[in-house]
């Protein structure tokens, strides 16, 4: 899935675990999804999908309308990739279908799984019933379901992913998914700032950083979250830009840094839980997923949250050199956990 390259990066664990297993993992993906997955491994082939391309607005209160406006374009796109992939199926010789959110990735013809942390997805009130049943009506079209948190306690994502009503394929949650191993920190000062997500609220967030940066007396690393760009912006000195980096890089930056301001999607939640980041949360005005997200982190004392329509950057840094805010120790997949969760996808299809 295009929304933001999380989709991509908590797959790379899952792709290790199956190459290690001795499976051959074909990637269908394209644009920064892509781009990041190739610097990962380089040696894969790739299958060029088109993702989703949804837009945001500019201001919260418009975005659940931007998203009704696009919902025809995205049922015509679920339509199009699901015959796509009975192609791809038959042309590559597939035994088995890992989808990361995209609805239309299934097939009668091999056991197909749908990966997916929000089974219960935010909305109004009156609203859920009816985007859950819209939604739990393409999840049971796939063999099983794979949830990226864990079972027990409500896990990190809350009742995001542990619904009172799951859908009624079998349902196996996998432990949280991060492409970074359990490390130290260093005693180091730096602030790294991670941008992320959907434009334009990728942008918006960026130029109002830039802005404030000048008021930071400490080093800064602004990361863009823009694999495939080359463009540079101004910042003060004390500050360095990269566009992008690797997992290697961005583990060690996350570890030498004494805080981490960033989105709350979810599949960063996980990368800084790994880390035991402390972190102060921004979530994309509008995406209630995200808004959940950060509001139940930082009422567990996870990490803190800030309001990006209010955002002083300056007043961020002090109130988090005045708290203590730390993920627990979650249950994180293993390369172990792999056989069981393939089991549980040709259980029905034997079926």
């Amino acid at each position: 899935m295009d929304w933001g390259l999380g989709h991509a990066t908590r797959c790379i664990p899952l792709i290790r675990a199956l190459n290690n297993a001795g499976y051959k993992v074909f990637i269908a993906t394209d644009g920064p999804q892509q781009t990041l997955l190739q610097q990962e491994f380089p040696d894969h082939t790739f299958i060029k999908l088109p993702g989703y391309r949804v837009r945001y607005s500019r201001t919260k209160g418009w975005l659940p309308f931007k998203i009704m406006q696009q919902l025809p374009a995205l049922l015509r796109i679920v339509q199009w990739e699901h015959r796509w992939l009975e192609e791809v199926i038959e042309q590559y010789g597939i035994d088995m279908v890992i989808s990361d959110n995209r609805y239309g990735l299934w097939s009668k013809q091999c056991p197909s799984v749908f990966i997916t942390h929000q089974l219960n997805i935010k909305a109004l009130p009156v609203l859920e019933p009816i985007i859950r049943w819209l939604h739990y009506r393409f999840i049971n079209r796939f063999t099983t379901c794979w949830v990226p948190d864990q079972e027990q306690a409500g896990g990190l994502a809350g009742t995001l992913s542990h619904p009172s009503t799951p859908p009624s394929i079998p349902i196996s949650y996998l432990g949280l998914l991060s492409r970074f191993e359990q490390s130290d920190h260093t005693d180091e000062q730096t602030i790294t700032i991670l941008l992320s997500g959907p434009e334009p609220q990728r942008t918006i967030l960026e130029e109002k950083i830039v802005s404030q940066l000048p008021t930071l007396q400490q080093p800064v690393l602004l990361v863009r979250g823009l694999p495939v760009s080359t463009s540079t912006i101004p910042v003060p000195s004390h500050v360095k830009v990269v566009n992008h980096l690797s997992a290697t890089d961005l583990q060690a930056q996350l570890l030498k840094s004494k805080l981490v301001i960033a989105r709350s999607g979810y599949s960063s939640l996980m990368d800084f839980s790994r880390l035991r980041c402390k972190t102060v949360l921004i979530p994309t005005p509008g995406q209630t997923e995200q808004e959940y997200l950060a509001k139940r982190c930082a009422e567990k004392g996870y990490a803190m949250y800030a309001d990006q329509s209010k955002l002083n950057l300056k007043d961020v840094v002090i109130k988090a050199d005045q708290q203590h805010a730390v993920f627990p120790s979650f249950q994180f997949f293993e390369e172990a956990d792999l056989q069981r969760l393939m089991t549980t996808a040709s259980i029905k299809a034997s079926s």
